[in-house]
């Protein structure tokens, strides 16, 4: 138990640890904007992300994309 109490002091006085958290935040921060868009519906344009992820495959594997 002292070796993690001293692991987060350590964290907290080193300024590597506190970019590690500020990293940790953002990408926390991104995927909840992420899943948002996704459960709403906004990255399909209407549609459901299956047919957004259609789509995608479609653009990657033939090299041309269907207008949505």
């Amino acid at each position: 138990m002292n070796s993690i109490s001293n692991f987060f002091r350590n964290l907290a006085v080193e300024e590597d640890g506190a970019q590690i958290i500020e990293y940790a935040l953002i990408v926390a921060v991104v995927s909840l904007g992420l899943i948002l868009l996704v459960q709403t519906g906004l990255l399909a344009n209407g549609g459901s992300f299956a047919q957004w992820m259609t789509r995608v495959g479609t653009c990657l594997t033939t090299g041309t994309c269907p207008a949505p």
